[in-house]
């Protein structure tokens, strides 16, 4: 079961998935508020989000999948693998064992990622009047600034199509600073646990091109901290498989599939 990250959608997997396909049965979630689900005024914090994914599986009775959640979606997995171990057969967190997702005292806390990632913004280049002419267009100035391009299905959820089939403006959504807001606690992970680190991150495109001292600072220091965060869950969660996977992107999927899905593959034999 796939969970994307803050303001994806499952489409973002549509790639990857397939590679997945040949040897499991494989389901994928857009969370409340974003794509095609639904968007409540409230509902946003982590264990409300677990629990659309419980309801998930009664509704697809599932028995014990192993969840595979990327960035924020850290949260319903540790969610669930605090409160409801017994529904699932692991969880893999995709660049997403960070402070909203385990927080033992130890590591880093979100709190202070944010505070030492603030300022730090990118791409350097906002898309012209060409790179919107169409959605292969998007994709393609996402893949120069970004080093990887999301599939064209995640680039039509996330925004609405004109009636000429141009893409427009970004969808609207109330959803991302709900879910920052309603982030909580875990320390006690209770289930077998994979954890994949982008350590260090590799330098898309656009910020090979920093050059300023602070940022370059900035950058030297979010990398500490990721190094301490992904120490703190590997002496934090008994039995945890911690990978690190140097130059990869948050993306870790896009940017390192093979890696991936090797560990992925490993991982869920391991299960058995």
């Amino acid at each position: 079961m796939l969970l994307a990250g803050l303001g994806n959608t499952a489409h973002v997997f549509d790639d990857f998935a397939i590679k997945l396909v040949r040897d499991y049965h494989v389901y994928g979630i857009t969370r409340r508020g974003f794509g095609a689900s639904s968007v409540p005024a409230s509902g946003y914090d982590s264990d409300r989000l677990g629990d659309d994914v419980l309801a998930v599986l009664d509704e697809l009775a599932l028995a014990r999948p192993v969840l595979v959640g990327h960035s924020i979606a850290g949260t319903e997995l540790s969610s669930i693998a605090s409160r409801r171990p017994e529904r699932i057969a692991g969880v893999v967190y995709l660049d997403a064992a960070y402070g909203y997702a385990f927080d033992d005292g130890k590591g880093v806390s979100m709190e202070e990622m944010q505070k030492a990632t603030a300022g730090v913004n990118g791409p350097s280049r906002p898309p012209g009047p060409a790179d919107i002419v169409s959605f292969e267009a998007v994709r393609a100035w996402f893949l120069s600034e970004n080093g990887i391009a999301y599939p064209e299905a995640e680039l039509r959820a996330g925004s609405v199509t004109q009636p000429d089939g141009r893409p427009g403006p970004p969808r609207q959504s109330p959803a991302s600073p709900a879910i920052s807001a309603g982030t909580q606690k875990y320390s006690a992970i209770r289930a077998p646990a994979l954890a994949i680190f982008a350590l260090p991150h590799g330098l898309s495109p656009w910020m090979k091109g920093i050059t300023d001292p602070k940022l370059l600072e900035v950058r030297d220091q979010v990398e500490l901290l990721v190094a301490k965060q992904a120490k703190a869950f590997e002496e934090g969660v008994p039995g945890a498989r911690v990978v690190r996977l140097a130059n990869a992107d948050h993306y870790v999927f896009l940017s390192n599939e093979a890696d991936v899905l090797r560990e992925m593959r490993a991982f869920v034999a391991s299960l058995r």
